[in-house]
């Protein structure tokens, strides 16, 4: 073999050794870059993962306390309601689906707006020989008033009014007396009295109050990457 000979034969092998060299660092690179890419998704997937753990371990903490406050609740609420006497004083009822508390707290405060059926319930309080009842009026705000339930209801006003004529000062009394043992809490705004001894008009601004139902929800947590 020439000179010529040995320098194309050593050429051509240091240029196949280059082209080994460049295949074997690109390969590597490769593979460098393939196990960083891969590292990091699976570190951002474990630390997801951490984080699933941990909203379900602290949901299941959470759920357990909750059923033993249902228990609790549960058992004050049967206690509640055969208590005798009842929150009115009456005792030895016989007829429990009225007067038990849970009814009793219930018609104090109704769930439904519902005017008309308080001002039914205010002249059944109203009726008495010794006086006159003029007139029962308010502000009916049923289309504007929601009775949708809330996770967090909130008591909502009604106010009424009402005149009584021809009413002595034992009358009024006896009143205000039944207005002070109704279910329903009545607040007295402002009352106007007028007339003499035995012939006196009354005239009564007030409010009582409904409470909207109360809904349970069932919420979501979004857990981000």
């Amino acid at each position: 073999m020439n000179i010529k000979n040995q320098v194309s034969f050593k050429r051509l092998a240091l240029s196949k050794a280059n082209t080994q060299i460049v295949a074997v660092t690109a390969v590597a690179a490769f593979i460098t870059v393939f196990c960083l890419v891969a590292a990091y998704h699976f570190m951002g997937l474990r630390s997801y993962q951490a984080k699933i753990i941990a909203a379900d371990n602290a949901a299941n903490s959470k759920l357990q306390a909750d059923n033993t406050a249902k228990n609790q609740l549960v058992s004050a609420y049967n206690k509640f309601i055969k208590q005798n006497p009842n929150v009115l004083g009456v005792t030895n009822f016989n007829r429990p689906f009225i007067y038990n508390n849970a009814t009793i707290i219930r018609d104090a405060l109704p769930t439904v707006y519902d005017f008309p059926a308080l001002t039914s319930s205010i002249q059944n309080l109203l009726p008495s020989k010794t006086f006159n009842i003029d007139n029962i009026s308010g502000t009916d705000q049923s289309t504007s008033i929601s009775n949708t339930p809330s996770s967090n209801p909130q008591p909502v006003s009604m106010p009424f009014s009402f005149t009584i004529t021809n009413a002595s000062y034992q009358s009024i009394q006896l009143l205000f007396n039944e207005m002070q043992l109704s279910i329903r809490p009545m607040v007295i705004d402002n009352m106007t009295i007028t007339g003499s001894d035995s012939n006196i008009t009354l005239a009564v601004n007030a409010h009582t109050y409904f409470m909207p139902g109360t809904q349970f929800k069932i919420g979501t947590e979004t857990i981000s990457r």
